[in-house]
């Protein structure tokens, strides 16, 4: 019941648009009506030698009007369909856009795509076409019956019981197209989830020559897609052709039985012949309600994949906040923390002051990228309080808060668009002449004299036409350009040349004087001049203090300072 009702909600704020499709599309049928009648005047004419002329103009003229009726409640309800896909499409993607990204890492990009643009299309016909075609058949259906009781209740009585056989033999059958067709979209999401993964991947791929390999998963998840796609067709021409036979069966019965009812003089003619007129009308109108039932139960299997992600947290959807003000502090307090259960961070208390430069360093998985996604709020802490300017972020409005930080993520990821597209992303108000800025700071000014067409030079998709080293830089930049209260660089400089290491670091400290930073670093060179740093290891804080001291008082922290630590990688 919960996907009908979901269902009925995507055309409610379409009701206006489909009741006037529909009710075209019902005069255009009830047009048709009129044809068993006009067949019985004509044939009572020619019995008793009457000019028939008339006759068949009016109905000649009635089924044109009635042509033009059905057209335009077509192209109606065509257009509300339309709209209820665009709403749906539209509501679904913001929805997508603001998953909490603890929901969101379970989830299969490809899948999701599959239900934004798959699942979607299919609500066009469940949501118009079903319900204004299924309404209209029922209608007419109703219309035909009421003229064929007015002319013999006895082949009434048959049609209503071949038919009445029918119709239950599709109320077991269509359950199983529902099911079919949900297992035939769920198939298609993981080829999608297939297909992006490899497509995230592409060079990988390639080097590794997994073409053959990931071709052969790919077809495996077609197969599955099209095994259940041809169940659903399976049973949706056994509907078919249980309507088309139903229909036959009852012309064959009514023929024969009316022939012998006018031949024992207790039907006449014309009336027998107008019967079968209504019932060959009353085809059109069962063949609708067949069609609108299986499509229907294709939607309902739509609508059930929707409702996945409909009932997903999402976050909420606030203007963007303005940061105000110079570096916050940042303190953690008996923060516990864990991915599905097992602990990633433990009883974590970090104390960062405002205006300074603190550096986490420690083996991998010691949960150092962890602390960045809680400050974030990408995930919420299980025990304990992370806050921010001596707020806990959990107080903080989400936009606000994001608008507060500038986060520089390890992969660096840039978005396909141009140099002026990337740079602005988090900063949209930003002017040129701020850009210039922050290019210098971050090194790239000798890149922008390189493309050819400056900042609206296109960077390929995820940034592929830069180096590892460029796209790096142009992340800082980035996060520069919006001026936060608090930057988190998360190994930022592992792409880097020793030269643009030192450029980009002497930026990081001047930064430092006005915002607070915090950096994951695995070059020792990185976190020297920190003013503290941070060596977790398991999820623990094992020590802190300045490079001087951690290289007196701690062994971890001496390893990794004789192997620049090269091993610490974040979690």
């Amino acid at each position: 019941m919960a996907a009908w009702h979901a269902l009925l909600a995507q055309v409610r704020p379409h009701r206006g648009r489909i009741l006037a499709g529909g009710l075209l599309g019902l005069a255009g049928g009830a047009a048709g009506l009129i044809q068993p009648v006009a067949a019985k005047m004509v044939t009572e004419d020619l019995l008793a030698g009457t000019p028939v002329l008339g006759t068949l103009a009016m109905l000649t003229s009635l089924l044109v009007a009635g042509a033009v009726l059905s057209a335009c409640g077509r192209y109606v309800l065509e257009v509300a369909g339309e709209n209820v896909v665009r709403a749906a499409r539209d509501r679904l993607t913001e929805r997508v856009f603001r998953l909490r990204l603890a929901d969101f890492d379970r989830l299969e990009p490809g899948d999701l795509m599959s239900r934004l643009t798959a699942d979607i299309t299919l609500l066009r016909s469940a949501t118009t076409n079903a319900v204004v075609t299924g309404a209209t058949g029922l209608v007419l259906g109703a219309g035909a019956l009421a003229l064929m009781a007015t002319t013999d209740l006895v082949l009434l009585g048959a049609t209503a019981a071949v038919l009445a056989l029918t119709l239950a033999g599709m109320a077991l059958v269509m359950p199983r197209v529902s099911a079919a067709t949900q297992r035939t979209q769920a198939a298609v999401g993981l080829l999608g989830a297939i297909v992006e993964r490899v497509l995230g991947a592409y060079r990988t791929v390639k080097a590794s020559g997994g073409e053959r390999r990931e071709s052969a998963r790919a077809a495996r998840a077609s197969g599955t897609a099209w095994r259940h796609a041809i169940t659903a067709a399976r049973w949706q021409s056994a509907t078919g052709v249980a309507g088309t036979l139903s229909t036959q069966v009852t012309f064959l019965v009514v023929l024969g039985l009316g022939g012998l009812r006018v031949s024992q003089g207790t039907l006449t003619l014309p009336s027998m012949i107008m019967f079968l007129f209504c019932l060959m009308y009353l085809s059109g109108p069962i063949g609708q309600i067949l069609s609108a039932f299986t499509q229907v139960q294709v939607g309902l299997a739509a609508v059930r994949r929707l409702q996945e992600v409909d009932r997903l947290p999402a976050e909420p959807l606030e203007a963007p906040g303005d940061p105000g003000g110079d570096g916050a502090s940042v303190r953690f307090r008996g923060v516990r923390f864990g991915y599905g259960g097992a602990a990633v961070l433990e009883n974590v208390d970090i104390s960062v002051a405002p205006r300074t430069m603190t550096a986490v360093v420690g083996p991998s998985g010691a949960g150092k990228s962890t602390l960045f996604g809680l400050l974030e709020r990408f995930y919420d802490v299980e025990d304990g309080a992370v806050e921010v300017a001596g707020r806990d972020v959990r107080d903080w409005p989400l936009a606000e808060l994001r608008a507060a930080i500038g986060y520089v993520e390890q992969d660096a990821p840039i978005l396909a668009g141009t140099l002026r597209d990337n740079l602005r992303y988090a900063a949209p108000e930003a002017t040129d002449e701020q850009i210039h800025e922050v290019l210098a700071r971050a090194g790239l000014t000798p890149l922008l004299d390189q493309l050819p067409q400056g900042l609206d030079t296109p960077v390929g998709h995820r940034g592929t036409t830069l180096s590892g080293g460029q796209r790096q830089r142009v992340a800082v930049a980035r996060a520069l350009l919006r001026r936060p209260r608090l930057l988190l660089l998360d190994e930022i400089t592992s792409q880097l040349d020793a030269a643009s290491e030192l450029a980009l670091r002497q930026a990081v400290e001047e930064i430092a004087a006005t915002t607070t930073v915090i950096v994951i670093a695995h070059r020792l060179s990185t976190v020297v001049n920190a003013d503290t740093i941070i060596v977790l290891e398991e999820g623990r804080v094992r020590a802190a203090g300045t490079h001087r001291e951690l290289l007196m008082a701690d062994g971890l922290y001496r390893d990794l300072a004789a192997g620049q630590l090269l091993p610490a990688a974040s979690s």
